[in-house]
Formats: C-alpha cells, sequence, structure tokens
C-alpha cells in the first residue's frame, strides 16, 4: 500500500426499501450518483482498419464527488408508513397479541453499490451521511452546553509564550532535528502571542512542576489520571500446616477503565464516534446481486449481536435513556524500551471500536489510551521460592510460572473493579458529542497479543498438548491443516472455561500441598492445557456473555509473517543448503534479490545483500519477501520440486493477501475459504514430498549445524490459519485488530524513555504520557492545532482527492527536440520521435475517441502541430492518484530512474489479459497548437505526455497466468522492430504503477533491443532481461485489481478482468501440481528431482482422492451451512448461524519474546 492514504467517506444515502412485510423509510437516489454509475458504462472499443496498432482501453478511476462525499438534503421524499406488526403464531389459552415494533432504516445504494442497514432507527451518526430529520427522537432533548471544565491556555502556566514553549518541549521528537527546529520557530516563535519578556527567569523544571501539580490550585483533575496500587499474590507453600505466603508486587500503575471511558465521551475525538452498528451491504454494479460487506468493528456480527442483548436488558427504574455500546479493544505487549541492556515495559492499550480502524492506524491521531503497566515478577521472589522446602529445580521454575500467571491476572482483577462491573451489567450515563444523555454499556470484543501472552489471559499451558487459546482441538491433529476431520474437530471442540476444576485443583495446591504442575493436580484439570489459575474475565464477565477466548483474536503479524512464513522461507533456505551446490544457489537467492526493483514510496524497499540470513529483519521485510519471493526461487530447486515451491510460494502470497484485506465482501470471504483449502494441500505436500525428499540441518549457524531441522506443520501459527474467516465475520477485517496498532503506539514510549532517568521507569513514562494528554486537550479546548498532532492523512496535498495525476509544471529542465534527437541519433528509443509525438498530440487535441487510436495521420496534419521552440520540458517525477479497493485516494510515483513501470487497461475486443504495460522512459509537458483549424488565433493548451517503452504479455501454451494456474503474469519488451515498441501515453489513461520483477531463470539478452547503451535501459546497462513478471501482490489494492472483487474499483475496469478470464473465482479449480498428493517414501527416492513413478498415474489417484475429499467436505459444510445470507430481496431476519463463522484453529508456541 501506498505511504500516504486519505479516507474517502462511502457516501451513504437513503435507499427504498423493497421488502413489502417490512417497510422501512424511503427516498430516491440523488441524481449526482445517477451520472457516476452512468460514466461507468463499458464501452467496447472498435479497431481502425487502417493499421493495427497498440489500443488502449478508456480508464476512468472512480472520483467521488463532494455531493458523494456528504449529501443530506433528501428528506423530501421519506415514506412515513407505519411499520407492520406481526403477531405470535402459538395460540394460549389467555388471548394476547405481541406487538413487534420493526424501525429499520436503510439507505440507499451510492455510486459504488453501497449502503447501510441499520437494525433501528439511530440517533446520532457521526458522518452525517443520514438526514437529521430520520434520526430517532426518542432520545431525550439535548442538554444545553455546559461550559467545559478544562481551562483553555495559556493553562497551566503564566502566559502563552511559555504554553507554547512547553507544548513543544512534550511534543515532536525527543531529538530536535531540523524540522523539529522549524516548528519551534513557526509554532513558537512566530506566533502572535509570543513575548520575550515572559521568557525573563524561565525555568523548565519550574514550568514542568507546574504541568505536573498547579500550585495555584486550578488544577483540573481529569477522570483518567493514573493511579498506583500494589498487586498481592498467594505463593503455594507445598505444606498442609502452613498456608500460602502473601508476595506484594508494588508498582503497578494504571488508569480505572470506568475513568477513561469517561473521558473518551468528553474528548474531541468523540464526535466521530459510532454509536448505532449496520450492516453494510453492496450492490455489485457488475450484476447488480447484492451482498454483505465487512470492514469495520461496528459492521460486525458481535456488536449486532451486543447491542441486541443491550437493548434486551431491564431498563433502571426510571431510565428512558437510549442504550448503547462502548466497544473496548485491548492490547498489550511487552517491549524493550532501548537497543542495548534489558530495560522493558509492558504497556496496556485500550482502544474504542466505535471510531474507525483507520484512526487506530495513525499513532498520533490520540486513539490510544494508555490504560496501564503490567508489572513483572521482581528477581527476589526467587529467594522467596527457594526457601520452600522440599522444592526441585523444576519445581522451583514452574512455581515461579505460576506467580507470574497470579500476577498478570491479579492485575486485571484490579482493573476489572466494581465501578467497571457495574458499568458492565447497569451502564453508566454520558452526556455524548452531541450533548445528549445515553447510557454506555462498556463491552470488551477483542485482546490482541502474541502468543505467549494468549496462554497467560487464556490460562492454558504454554506448549500444551491442546495449545489453541480458543479450541481443544489436540496438537496431534495440527498436521491435518485443512482436512474435514481438523474442521469438525474445530468446531465441536470450541474452548469453555472449567470454573470447577480449576477451583478444585487450587485447593489441592494451596491446602493439600499439592505441586502445581503434580500428576494430581493434572488430572484434576483434565484435558485441555488448563492450569491451576483462576481466569478473571471469565470469572467476572462470563456471566454477562463474554467469552474470553474467542475475544484472543487472531494475531496476523506475529503468527504469519513472523511465524508461519519466516517458517517456511527459512526451510526453503535449508533445503538450497543441503542441495548440490548449496552455498552457490544461496548466494545466487541473495544476488537476486538485490536486483528486485523497489515500488512506490517505500512500499517495496531495497533487500540487503545477505537477506538469506534473515538477519534483524522485522514483520514488513519478511511481507516484502513473500511479495517478491516467486520470481527469486524460480529455478533453484530440482524440476519436480520447483513446480511444488512455486504454487505453493503463490498460494501464500495470495492468502496472505486475502488476510490482510481492508474490506471484505462476502464473495471475497468464500474465495478465502477457497485459498486456505488449496494452500492447506499445498502445505501438507510441501512437507510430506519435498522436505521429505532432502535431508535439512539447523543449530548454531542455523543452515549448517550439525542438528537434522525439519518442517514442523505441528504449531499453533499454522494451525491458527483457519480461523481467519471467522474472526472476520465476528470482529471485522484483520487491520482492525492487528498487533501492529500495539506496535506502532511503542513509539511514544520509547521516544518518552530517554527523557527518564530510569528509575522507577513505569512512573515516569506514565507521567510523559500525561503531559501530552493534558497539553492535548488543553489545544483542543482553545482550538488551536499543531502540524506535531496532525495524522498523515490531514497533510496531504489537496489534488490527491480531485486530480487523477500530478506532475510538476517546473520548467528547470527545458529539452530542445532537436539537440535531444542529435544526442540520441542512433537510439531505437528516439526512432521516429517527433513523428510519434505529434500523432499523439493530434489525438489528444482533436479529442479522438479511443477507435482512432491506431490511425496514421498525414504530414500535411503533423505540421499543423506547433511546439514553441520546439522546446518540452522534463521533470523527475509523477504522482498517480486512484481510488483503492475500500474507498480511499492513494497515490503511486513514477520515476523513469527508481519505479519507472506502469499499467493500463487493455482495449482489446476480447482480451486475453486485462492490461498492458509500459516503462516511462520520459515525464513531459509542453505548449502546444493546432494552426489552420479556423478562424482567428488558435489557443495554447498545456500537454503533459509520457514517453513509454511497451511490454506485452506472453500467454502460449506452454505458460498460462491466472488464479487457477498459480502463476504470476509474464511479460517482455516489444521488438524494436515493431513501430509501436516505443510510443507515447496519455497520463490520465494510467491505472496504477506496476512492479515488474525481472524472470531471473529467463536471463539477459538483446532479443528485444540491439545491445548497447540507450534511454530504454539503465545507466549502466548494455541488455535487458528477456522477461519480466507482474508483481500482483506488491499491495492489497493491485491484487485485488487482477480480480473482480474490489468494491472501490471502476465497473469498466471489474469488467473487463472478468471478462478477460484471469480471475476466474467462482470455481476451487487447482493446477495439477496442487492435485498431486505424493507418498513420503517416493518422495525420498526423488531427492534429486527425478520421478521414481509415472506421474501420470499420481495425479490419476489423487484426482479421485482430491474428489472424494471435495464431496466429504462439500457434505460437512452442508452439514454446518457455511453458506451466507441470500440478500438478493434484503436481509432476513435470521442471520448466519454462530457456527457458520467456525474456523480452524492450530498452535506454535516459538514465540521470540518472553516475559
Amino acid at each position: 500500500m501506498s505511504t500516504s492514504s486519505a479516507v474517502v467517506p462511502d457516501s451513504d444515502l437513503e435507499q427504498p426499501a423493497s421488502d413489502s412485510e417490512q417497510p422501512q423509510l424511503q427516498f430516491d437516489i440523488d441524481e449526482s450518483f445517477e451520472n457516476a454509475v452512468n460514466a461507468d458504462v463499458f464501452e467496447e472499443p472498435s479497431h481502425s482498419p487502417i493499421r493495427r496498432r497498440r489500443i488502449l482501453g478508456h480508464f476512468e478511476d472512480v472520483n467521488l464527488s463532494d455531493e458523494d462525499i456528504n449529501n443530506l438534503d433528501n428528506s423530501n421524499h421519506i415514506d412515513t408508513s407505519e411499520p407492520s406488526q406481526n403477531t405470535a403464531p402459538p395460540q394460549s389459552r389467555i388471548r394476547r397479541v405481541l406487538l413487534t415494533l420493526q424501525d429499520k432504516l436503510q439507505t440507499s445504494f451510492n455510486s459504488l453499490g453501497l449502503c447501510r442497514l441499520y437494525p433501528r432507527r439511530l440517533s446520532f451518526e457521526p458522518d452525517k451521511f443520514v438526514p437529521s430529520s430520520l434520526l430517532s427522537s426518542t432520545c431525550p432533548a439535548a442538554l444545553p452546553e455546559a461550559d467545559s471544565d478544562i481551562l483553555p491556555p495559556p493553562y497551566p502556566f503564566t502566559n502563552m509564550t511559555v504554553y507554547r514553549l512547553m507544548s513543544w518541549m512534550n511534543s515532536g521528537s525527543n531529538k530536535k532535528s531540523e524540522a523539529e527546529v522549524a516548528r519551534l520557530v513557526k509554532e513558537v516563535m512566530l506566533a502572535e502571542d509570543f513575548d520575550l519578556k515572559h521568557l525573563e527567569n524561565f525555568s523548565v523544571r519550574k514550568s514542568l512542576c507546574e504541568l505536573d501539580s498547579d500550585f495555584s490550585r486550578r488544577k483540573i483533575e481529569f477522570p483518567d489520571d493514573w493511579l498506583q496500587a500494589d498487586v498481592t499474590i498467594k505463593i503455594p507453600t507445598k505444606s498442609k500446616e502452613d498456608d500460602a505466603k502473601s508476595f506484594s508486587v508494588p508498582g503497578f500503575h494504571f488508569c480505572p477503565l470506568v475513568k477513561v471511558i469517561r473521558s473518551a465521551f468528553t474528548d474531541v475525538q468523540a464526535r466521530a464516534f459510532h454509536l448505532s452498528p449496520f450492516k453494510r451491504l453492496w450492490k455489485d454494479p457488475l450484476d447488480n446481486h447484492k451482498e454483505r460487506i465487512f470492514d469495520e468493528l461496528y459492521t460486525s456480527d458481535s456488536w449486532l449481536d451486543a447491542q441486541d442483548e443491550v437493548q434486551k436488558l431491564p431498563r433502571e427504574p426510571g431510565c428512558t435513556l437510549e442504550q448503547v455500546v462502548a466497544s473496548l479493544m485491548f492490547f498489550s505487549d511487552a517491549m524493550h524500551l532501548a537497543n542495548f541492556g534489558t530495560a522493558k515495559a509492558w504497556p496496556l492499550y485500550m482502544y474504542f471500536g466505535n471510531l474507525t480502524k483507520y484512526a487506530h492506524s495513525a499513532p498520533k491521531s490520540g486513539a490510544c489510551h494508555l490504560v496501564g503497566f503490567l508489572p513483572s515478577l521482581p528477581d527476589k521472589v526467587k529467594d522467596i521460592l527457594s526457601n520452600l522446602p522440599r522444592v526441585s529445580k523444576s519445581g522451583m521454575a514452574a512455581l515461579h510460572t505460576h506467580c507470574r500467571r497470579e500476577l498478570f491476572h491479579a492485575c486485571w482483577d484490579t482493573l476489572l473493579d466494581q465501578d467497571f462491573l457495574y458499568a458492565y451489567c447497569h451502564g453508566i450515563v454520558l452526556k455524548c458529542a452531541d450533548s445528549v444523555l445515553r447510557r454506555i454499556f462498556p463491552r470488551i470484543f477483542t485482546y490482541s497479543a502474541n502468543y505467549p501472552e494468549k496462554v497467560l489471559i487464556a490460562t492454558i499451558k504454554d506448549m500444551g498438548t491442546c495449545p489453541c487459546p480458543r479450541c481443544l482441538t489436540p496438537k496431534s491433529l495440527f498436521p491435518s491443516l485443512g482436512l474435514l476431520r481438523d474442521m469438525k474437530s474445530h468446531i465441536n471442540n470450541l474452548r469453555v472455561y472449567v470454573s470447577a476444576n480449576v477451583i478444585k485443583a487450587r485447593e489441592y495446591i494451596y491446602k493439600s500441598g499439592n505441586t502445581v504442575d503434580g500428576t494430581k493436580v493434572g488430572e484434576i484439570l483434565g484435558e485441555g492445557s488448563w492450569v491451576p489459575v483462576l481466569n478473571i474475565f471469565a470469572e467476572k464477565l462470563g456471566a454477562f456473555g463474554l467469552d474470553p477466548f474467542w475475544m484472543l483474536v487472531v494475531d496476523f503479524m506475529h503468527e504469519c509473517e513472523l511465524g508461519t512464513w519466516k517458517a517456511l522461507f527459512t526451510h526453503l533456505v535449508r533445503i538450497l543448503y543441503s542441495l548440490p551446490g548449496g552455498n552457490k544457489l544461496v548466494a545466487t537467492l541473495d544476488a537476486r534479490f538485490c536486483q528486485v526493483p523497489t515500488f512506490s514510496n517505500g512500499v517495496i524497499r531495497m533487500f540487503t545483500d545477505n537477506t538469506s540470513e534473515i538477519k534483524r529483519l522485522a514483520a514488513r521485510d519478511f511481507e516484502d519477501i513473500l511479495q517478491c519471493a516467486i520470481p527469486v526461487f524460480e529455478g533453484l530447486f530440482p524440476d519436480t520440486h520447483d513446480k511444488i515451491v512455486q504454487s505453493l510460494l503463490f498460494r501464500f502470497a495470495q492468502w496472505h493477501a486475502l488476510v490482510k484485506l481492508r474490506i471484505h465482501s462476502e464473495s471475497s470471504l468464500c474465495f478465502f475459504e477457497k485459498t486456505f483449502k488449496i494452500l492447506s494441500k499445498q502445505l501438507r505436500k510441501f512437507c510430506d514430498f519435498t522436505c521429505a525428499a532432502f535431508e535439512t540441518h539447523g543449530g548454531s549457524s542455523e543452515f549448517k549445524g550439525p542438528r537434522i531441522k525439519k518442517f514442523n506443520l505441528s504449531t499453533y501459527k499454522f494451525h491458527a490459519m483457519g480461523d481467519y474467516v471467522r474472526t472476520i465475520k465476528l470482529f471485522g477485517t484483520t487491520d482492525s485488530f492487528t498487533t501492529q496498532i500495539g506496535e506502532l503506539a511503542h513509539r511514544a514510549l520509547k521516544a518518552f524513555y530517554p527523557l527518564t532517568s530510569k528509575l522507577d521507569t513505569p512512573a515516569q513514562l506514565a507521567k510523559h504520557e500525561r503531559r501530552c494528554c493534558v497539553l492535548r486537550r488543553v489545544a483542543e479546548a482553545g482550538g488551536i492545532s499543531s502540524s506535531n498532532n496532525q495524522s498523515p492523512a490531514d497533510c496531504l496535498p489537496p489534488t490527491l482527492h480531485k486530480h487523477h495525476h500530478f506532475i510538476s509544471p517546473s520548467r528547470n529542465d527545458p529539452i530542445s527536440l532537436f539537440e535531444f534527437l542529435q544526442e540520441h541519433d542512433d537510439d531505437p528509443a528516439t526512432k521516429n520521435f517527433i513523428p510519434k509525438l505529434k500523432d499523439h498530440i493530434l489525438y489528444r487535441l482533436k479529442k479522438l475517441d479511443v477507435s482512432h487510436c491506431d490511425r496514421t495521420f498525414s504530414d500535411k496534419e503533423r505540421n499543423s502541430v506547433i511546439i514553441p521552440n520546439n522546446t518540452v520540458y522534463s521533470v523527475k517525477t509523477m504522482q498517480v492518484h486512484y481510488t483503492t479497493y475500500d474507498m480511499r485516494r492513494e497515490y503511486d510515483t513514477i520515476n523513469p530512474r527508481t519505479s519507472a513501470d506502469l499499467m493500463v487497461l487493455s482495449g482489446e475486443t476480447s482480451p486475453s489479459h486485462p492490461y498492458w504495460y509500459a516503462r516511462v522512459l520520459g515525464i513531459y509537458h509542453m505548449e502546444t497548437w493546432l494552426k489552420g483549424l479556423g478562424v482567428g488565433r488558435p489557443e495554447k493548451q498545456h500537454l503533459e505526455v509520457l514517453h513509454v517503452r511497451w511490454l506485452a504479455p506472453l500467454i502460449s501454451s506452454d505458460y498460462q497466468s491466472g488464479m487457477q494456474c498459480a502463476c504470476l503474469p509474464k511479460l517482455a519488451f516489444v521488438e524494436e522492430s515493431d513501430y509501436d515498441a516505443f510510443g507515447f501515453l496519455d497520463p490520465g489513461q494510467v491505472v496504477r504503477g506496476s512492479h515488474l520483477i525481472p524472470a531471473f531463470i529467463s536471463g539477459r539478452g538483446v532479443t528485444s533491443l540491439r545491445h548497447g547503451k540507450s534511454l530504454a535501459q539503465a545507466k549502466d546497462e548494455l541488455d535487458d532481461w528477456e522477461e519480466y513478471y507482474v508483481g500482483i501482490f506488491v499491495d492489497r489494492d493491485m491484487f485485488l485489481r487482477y480480480t473482480y472483487l474490489g468494491v472501490g474499483h471502476p465497473t469498466t475496469l471489474r469488467r473487463i478482468v472478468k471478462d478477460s478470464g484471469y480471475s476466474s473465482l467462482e470455481s476451487a479449480t487447482v493446477t495439477p501440481v496442487e492435485y498431486m498428493d505424493v507418498d513420503s517414501d517416493e518422495a525420498r527416492n526423488d531427492g534429486e528431482g527425478g520421478s521414481s513413478k509415472d506421474n501420470d498415474e499420481q495425479l490419476e489417484q489423487m484426482d479421485v482422492d482430491l474428489q472424494l475429499e471435495d464431496e466429504e467436505d462439500s457434505e460437512f459444510r452442508s452439514e454446518y451451512d457455511y453458506g451466507y445470507d441470500d440478500i438478493e430481496g434484503g436481509l432476513g431476519e435470521e442471520e448466519v448461524p454462530d457456527h457458520a463463522s467456525d474456523s480452524f484453529g492450530d498452535s506454535d508456541l516459538d514465540d521470540d519474546l518472553s516475559f
């Protein structure tokens, strides 16, 4: 994805309901939306009879207008018909009629086909897409605006000069760079209220004391100020006579949760809170079928269910307030505070799911609430444990682990205090952003953590026999990933807390003197890898409907990018080392990675020259490796295994892209399930066939050690791959709860750490956090904005939202056409340069449609083109703006020196591939006009052009690309003998930049261009790569442009992709390689890549096996109803059953971080 982005709202407006039995409020669609839809009508280009040339498809990106973004005046077409009433069908002896009032609200389908379905009429809508006349009026009248308790600036200082100086000191970077000094001048010294006299006798320490403790007695006690408490745990003594020893752990710094909730609802961001959940529906413009969209937490099944549960709660006596949900999302992760040393912190963050996930992912948005620092066991606990009688070394380790678990849940026992439990059960009355009182019910939805913390929260053993925190699937079933028995096991064996067993086991430990990890305690706890620790979440909130196990959502960053993919990549390198000439093969691998080009604004960065050593790589580095791995690994393995590895890498990258989508439809989730099934089959075959054929080693040098190292599927991280579909349906897409959000929040704390004295670090970090919070709220009270508090989306140029592209009008680099041609006289790239340029200008200025693209103009017509002084102006870069699949505006940077490749729509009548590709050789703009076209002086026009070299897709019987073939598109440059090998392109026809990776196995050559220097080649190159692969996995938006599932993509583009057949998603067809399932003994006989048996017989037998497995799988899915709601005529009352979202977990416990 691009580094700069801005949210484009989906512009939901009212929609007439089609369900006659359940009338809903209606009004007509706006004319601007009809125009936007009509603009997407597909026009098939026709070919010119004069001469066959490359015909580009007309491209018009989705660019939502202001009316689309915010159009409220549609209240004139409201249907005020009364809702129908339903009678209960059974007849009782005492006749009575049950009336069910349904006050649903459905918005109209906008230009993209999106609408919202609210289960009940809402009273507040932060996006302002629903007219105020349609909002519910059942709430009490809005309260008059009260004076804010927060004093405006210069509070808490004496004057504005000191206020601005201290605000600058406590914000921005802890290392004041050039940018920070510039900010000091702009925001402090040049401020109108800055006065040098105010700095007389100025003291930083005195000002900080004023900020921390206001001696003028005007100090405002913020509701979420920090508290400190000691946490007491009990240490078992292994003696019946002696009571458990109490051990107090000091220094638990925290903010009470209820007070944080109160503070959040008074914060300025509360204006953007969604208080009413809804279903987002999509009417696909391709065929007008309707399906559900999953993205935000407030559009998920879990919130809709929670809202229904809250509405059914008994009302408080005399209370008629609206009851709404405050969605709590927790993140915790222990971290190192410095690159060297042992300084650690264990922060606990809380986010509100009422706020959009795009605010969560912006570290400076203020959406993150730091609510505590979880303490670690002090070293002196080891002295107590070592003095206990009859304690062995292993017994002391078990006791230490037990105390760590007890401490964690004791901290949460403090956080889940009586105030929070009362609010959870009865709600708290708060004034919301619209000054209306509502009863707010906090609900915990997700807890994001890595695996070591998950087992702490779930109170299960680390690396136990049932290591999954969500289900009881035994570890012995993990190698059956994706098979029928594995899927059934996950659905039928969900975790249920065994409170009675845990209490009984604790009695044996604390009263009878049994060991914590003893046999008797294990027998009482039973199967499930339970530990004798009370789960505070289950004990305190289980009765209110909280599932403490399913709130432990999947952790994509640690479980996939730093887990399964890292394990797979590592083992592929091990296999290369095990082959003859392994060192040379690995060197070739590293050399290929170094030659992979970068892409856009840091989306793909330059690889190091020792990628295979995987030293000091972050999650995003492993993501880059996966996205570029297919061409890099091609041809390094023996032929039979190379096909398996290539197919596995494609399916893994495809699954990875689907996991990280920021918006899912029911169609994409179905495609996701099929992809997981194929990938799991590929992983099992890779493990049983390829891995079994080679003896791989690991050890001190990782790849050359004496210890045999095998590829292990029996890990939680592989097992968890099956949980994603259900989790997305329950809680929204993975970017809502990814641990990467918590990692971003760590940056602020790490910036505070150098400012501390390194003593009592949590207390000092809490103090710095409070200072920033106070200054932010004071600034909000005074209406003062700071560049430091702006999210990246706020800093984008305005052109990003409205224009397709941006080319600088700079004239610093003029180019005389004749001198330019003389300098490159023998260069094929400049052959017919001026005739082609003038043809392009004529085509543009005469506004000819796409059917005239291959017309040849006469010399007379070309002479009518006037370019003043025969001079054009060159610029270095171009920004291509586009609307992403999730309705955001982003851009790619095209640079002829670094990221020069782009893609345009194919204009063929029946294209076999949806795009054409080109490499930009130059970016030019000029003033031009046509003479002799009428009376009077012609009008100058500013024209922007791209000088490009074309590439053509390679499609033959030997190579087929596409989702079904599990092969990337392959390209080659058009040969220089072709008249259209080089040409000019209208920048407005560019769809996006493209990431082209050399097909290293094809080598370099002179097939398309003669040997020697040329404008068409890089500075020091004399030839070209013979072939290229298209990096369709470079980001999620790019991937969906090769499918027709992109909700925010233009209808024209999606139709061309669908008609081309490149992305055939209807069937779960797999390649012959993916059909083949080989016995491990046969694999061992094929270590050098030869075939020990006839592959045709294997394929035929595996075809039968796969068909039988698919029949069983279809029967299983039919039994458990894995289908989605049929919403063609509107959503029915019954939703997808809970088990329809069940996923199939897994367990891997080799996480790097320990506590």
